[in-house]
């Protein structure tokens, strides 16, 4: 179950940090707190090449916040076909996706009121 104690700032650090250990693309954070009645605090947004690629982002994100918070996922789905997951930290949702089906989906258009942080890629 997810630790409601965690800090959305140490936890979004361990996510970010997941993503970049395996190289994860296209890393978008999405505030959301300012908008009425969303269903958590950030997305946070990335895509990989392929189904092995996105998966191995999420395994890489869940090992590393599980060790630094000792936090786990609420709920994860979409593990099976590998091309778009959806992580439930409860505050933080994270969207693993290939390319294509990101732009196919452009999530972050839908929260055009969410102040949007890209963090460039360091590889």
């Amino acid at each position: 179950m997810a630790n409601k104690n965690v800090n959305n700032d140490d936890l979004l650090a361990n996510i970010i940090k997941g993503i970049e250990e395996v190289k994860g693309n296209d890393i978008d954070i999405l505030d959301l707190r300012a908008i009425d009645n969303t269903v958590c605090d950030y997305f946070v947004i990335c895509n990989g090449t392929s189904n092995t690629q996105v998966n191995a982002i999420v395994h890489s994100i869940q090992k590393i916040v599980s060790k630094e918070l000792k936090d786990k996922p609420w709920h994860v789905e979409g593990t099976e076909n590998g091309e778009w997951v959806l992580m439930d930290y409860v505050n933080i949702v994270v969207h693993v996706f290939q390319k294509h089906v990101r732009e196919y989906y452009n999530i972050e258009s839908l929260w055009g009121d969410a102040r949007i942080t890209s963090i460039a890629n360091n590889y």
